[in-house]
């Protein structure tokens, strides 16, 4: 095997914690793999909604923890498995794998390579381009953990997603359709709704134009058993306004305008949390059939921060920083 300790490799990194000017292309050394790591040659790094939060010093603070500086960000991507440590058994070099690599004090997916737990790591299902995969992992942790551990969406029950158009909103739209839930999608703008309506969903609704509860009330006309909720405020509101007694609602920790509870419904928030087994139902979910992880721009490494910058603009699915 190849010795990497003593080469370099391009990164995105941070000095300290701050705004976008904080980001700098930098030449690092490859990181070294600890024994139950992998070393990935990244393909594809994803751009998360959560990635400035990280970028300002958010989850070093949530989660005590002490980053070492230049911090490499980037919080998911793919590649190929490059090295593996002694004690791990699952993945081999030449494998491609896809994987979550949040906080990690030796740095993320925005570089050449990075070091990644291998239990924060997965193959890419058969279905799935590395480059589709580089922006799954977050997105695909988030929504299958929504639905399935904390919802416990069940065949034949009714599901409102909001944000339907969104990262983790469109692999939800999916991912509940093959778990043969009926999905009433709430999308954003006109070319959302005719993303989604591609995507499978039983009925979709602009919520910027349609009125959520009449929606809901029509496509459930005793009132919706479940609702996964990517944003906060009036929808939100709306949503929960329209399950049933004994609903359920759940929303990923970080969602703005935390939905409020109302009698007679639970509203619980969570974190996606990566494992191997939520790696392998996931994979096990993808592989049933066609399945679109929709990339809607593509930025150079070098582009980092132009790319965190067009997070605040208007776009389907998920934005991405292309290695190779």
């Amino acid at each position: 095997m190849k010795n990497k300790s003593h080469e370099t490799m391009r990164a995105v990194a941070i000095d300290e914690f701050g705004g976008v000017e904080k980001m700098k292309p930098r030449e690092l050394p490859v990181p070294e793999v600890a024994t139950d790591e992998i070393l990935i040659r990244v393909d594809t790094a994803g751009v998360g909604v959560w990635d400035p939060f990280e970028r300002e010093g958010g989850f070093a603070r949530e989660f005590g923890m002490q980053p070492k500086f230049p911090h490499v960000l980037g919080s998911d991507g793919a590649g190929t498995v490059e090295e593996v440590g002694d004690d791990v058994h699952h993945l081999k070099c030449g494998d491609r794998v896809y994987g979550i690599n949040l906080m990690n004090p030796n740095g993320g997916f925005y570089a050449e390579y990075t070091a990644i737990k291998a239990n924060n790591a997965a193959i890419i299902p058969a279905a799935l381009s590395t480059r589709d995969a580089g922006v799954l992992a977050v997105d695909g942790v988030t929504a299958l953990d929504g639905l399935d551990k904390t919802l416990q969406l069940k065949a034949g029950e009714s599901v409102l997603i909001l944000g339907a158009s969104g990262g983790v909103g469109h692999l939800a739209v999916q991912l509940a359709k093959r778990m043969k839930a009926r999905v009433l999608a709430v999308a954003s703008g006109r070319d959302g709704v005719e993303f989604v309506k591609r995507l499978g969903a039983d009925k979709v609704i602009d919520g910027h134009r349609e009125d959520i509860v009449k929606a809901a009330h029509e496509f459930a006309p005793n009132g919706l058993d479940a609702a996964l909720l990517m944003a906060g405020g009036k929808a939100a509101e709306q949503a929960i306004t329209a399950l049933r007694k004994g609903g359920r609602a759940a929303y990923p920790n970080g969602v703005e305008d935390v939905p409020q509870t109302r009698d007679g419904v639970k509203v619980v928030s969570y974190n996606g949390e990566p494992d191997p087994q939520t790696f392998a139902r996931l994979n096990e979910l993808i592989d049933g059939g066609p399945f679109e992880v929709h990339i809607a721009r593509t930025f150079k490494l070098e582009d980092a921060a132009a790319a965190q910058q067009a997070l605040g603009d208007h776009y389907l699915g998920k934005l991405a920083l292309i290695l190779t």
